[in-house]
Formats: C-alpha cells, sequence, structure tokens
C-alpha cells in the first residue's frame, strides 16, 4: 500500500517580533487601563452628556436601591433599567454585599480608592502612549503599515467590498494564498482601531485634566463638554478593549 501524501505545513510570520510585542504590550495596557478606569468609575457610578454632570438625569447609572423592601442592584442605560443585583450597583455574595457601580473583582485596585485607582491608570495611560508610539514609528519606518493595512486599489473595489461581506457573513474564511495577508474588512477595522478609537480614547481621556483643559479648551468643546468626553472615554475603552482581545486570535 501507498503511504498517504500528508500535506505540508508552513509557518507564515505575518508580524515580526516589534509588532507583536507591541501589540501585547497594548492589550495589557488597555485591559489595566479599562480595569483602574471602573475604579474610578466606582467613585461615581454615573454617565452624562454636556459640560456638566445633571445629577437627576444620568444615560447610565449603578445603584443600590430598595424594591419591595429588599435591596437590589439596579443598572440604568437609557430608557432601560436592568436587575443586575450581586454584579453592579449592589455586588458581593449573599449576605456580604455592598454597593458599588463595578464589583471588587473587575477593578484595580479591588478595594475602594479613587487615588490608587487615578495612579494606576495614570502608569498605564503613559505605557499605553509610548507603546503607541513605539508601534507606529516602526510600522512605518519597517512599511508595516503600508503593506499590511492599507487596503489595495482592487480592495477598495466596491463590488470586493460587498463580495468579502457577503462571503464573511457566510463564515467562509480565505484559505490558500489568500489567508496570508488580510481582507479588506480585516483592514478597515484596524485602521478604525488604531487611527480613530485609539487616539480618540486618549484625547477624551486628556479632555478630564483640568490642565489640559486650560491649554486645549477648544478640544474639550469638541467632544461636547468634560461629562461628553468622560461618556466617550468610557465608550471608546470598552471598545477598544474588546478589539485587542479579538484580535489575540488572529
Amino acid at each position: 500500500m501507498d503511504d498517504k501524501v500528508r500535506p505540508t505545513k508552513v509557518l507564515i510570520r505575518r508580524h515580526t517580533l516589534v509588532t507583536r510585542l507591541t501589540h501585547w504590550v497594548n492589550v495589557m495596557a488597555i485591559s489595566l487601563l479599562l480595569m483602574s478606569g471602573l475604579q474610578i468609575f466606582n467613585a461615581h457610578p454615573a454617565l452624562y452628556w454636556g459640560e456638566t454632570s445633571t445629577f437627576a438625569d444620568p444615560w447610565v447609572s449603578m445603584s443600590m436601591r430598595e424594591v419591595d423592601g429588599v435591596a437590589r442592584g439596579i443598572t440604568i442605560v437609557g430608557d432601560y433599567q436592568f436587575d443586575t443585583t450581586g454584579v453592579l450597583g449592589w455586588s458581593g455574595e449573599e449576605g456580604m454585599r455592598e454597593q458599588r457601580g463595578f464589583p471588587s473583582w473587575a477593578t484595580i485596585p479591588s478595594y475602594r480608592s479613587l487615588a490608587d485607582g487615578r495612579m494606576w491608570h495614570f502608569f498605564f495611560a503613559w505605557l499605553f502612549v509610548i507603546n503607541g508610539l513605539v508601534y507606529w514609528l516602526w510600522g512605518l519606518i519597517g512599511g508595516h503599515i503600508r503593506r499590511d493595512m492599507l487596503p489595495t486599489r482592487a480592495q477598495l473595489a466596491p463590488r470586493h467590498i460587498l463580495h468579502e461581506i457577503i462571503t464573511h457573513a457566510q463564515l467562509k474564511f480565505p484559505r490558500g494564498e489568500k489567508a496570508r495577508a488580510y481582507n479588506v474588512i480585516q483592514k478597515f477595522t484596524y485602521l478604525a482601531v488604531i487611527v480613530v478609537l485609539l487616539p480618540m480614547m486618549l484625547a477624551t481621556g486628556l479632555c478630564m485634566s483640568p490642565g489640559f483643559n486650560a491649554t486645549l479648551p477648544w478640544l474639550t468643546d469638541l467632544f461636547g463638554g468634560r461629562q461628553s468626553s468622560y461618556s466617550l472615554c468610557s465608550m471608546c475603552s470598552w471598545s477598544s478593549c474588546q478589539a485587542s482581545g479579538t484580535t489575540c486570535a488572529r
């Protein structure tokens, strides 16, 4: 009996060592920025739009309320109200619960301390900025962004984009030679994260600094005020953390 021919495995190194290292440092920095940000959020677990806090009308809030004489954790998002007892608003095990926005296992530090949360947040904010600069410089000099991130003229054709959307929706993923490069949807997604989402997270975060407000007051106005900047920063943080986690498998 003839021996069966086994397919040859080909190892494809899509990214350089520097690109991989900066990616994983970014995952760590964003994750810890999020967790320390939740600690800061717990000092006043509510989000608003505009320049100032309208305490009677938050668009997001987490609190403990009495419902039929029983303490319940209530989370409000817009016009919707959810019972999140044990996790958000009123968290912890039965008999040991406390009133706080996010539970202790989701924050850094786990104990309640606005000052320590801010120190953790600022440290990893600097790490995020420095790591981002290294990524951009290396990507531009080494050609990673031009070679791997920018769509080609053929990929920008409307018919090609529509084809990629349909095949992706059908869970028909590329194989063989086509799998060696990012498709146009992946490129658009990566560019949206590194060009729009992450810079916006940084800019809206800076808008909450009184010193930065005094230096560039127009930037805070651009985002609709300090409270709007806080809301946008929170939304960008959640989105970027999810995006970073998703790209880990790619």
